[in-house]
């Protein structure tokens, strides 16, 4: 890198002394608004590294959410569990609304293993549920993770 700077001084000086050497325009010479607008050696490196600094930052932005979202649910299956474990007053607003959100999101593993004991069933399948939330929120966290 530096090698490649010092020969590009050394052709600027030259060029500096000898006016039109080299076949290039005279730098002092009045230019039109095309090369005007040329930009420093080096320019397209930075706008990539600063592009993949906005990448890995929405990406790792993205990937804090999922994992977010995903100990949410997590948090509401396990209240749902204490819930029903404890025999919470299904009546009070808070038990309702959480087990409703608990039912949605647990769809497919509400009725997994249906033992006697109701508690029991809820327990597992719920509690299974809730570990299919964490696993899957880590794993496509770590994936949206790797977009760089």
């Amino acid at each position: 890198m530096a090698k490649r700077r010092e020969e590009s001084e050394k052709t600027t000086k030259t060029e500096a002394e000898e006016p039109g050497a080299s076949g290039r325009p005279d730098p002092a010479a009045p230019t039109d608004a095309a090369t005007a607008t040329r930009r420093e050696p080096g320019h397209r490196a930075r706008d990539a590294e600063s592009l993949r600094t906005g990448v890995r930052r929405v990406s790792g932005r993205a990937a804090d959410l999922v994992r977010i979202l995903a100990m949410i649910i997590c948090v509401l299956l396990a209240l749902h569990i204490a819930f029903v474990v404890f025999s919470a007053n299904r009546d009070n607003s808070i038990v309702r609304t959480v087990n409703d959100w608990a039912d949605w999101f647990a769809w497919r593993f509400r009725d997994m293993f249906v033992p006697k004991d109701e508690r029991v069933g809820v327990l597992v399948n719920y509690g299974i549920a809730a570990v299919v939330y964490l696993i899957a929120g880590r794993v496509a966290a770590a994936l949206i993770r790797r977009i760089r």
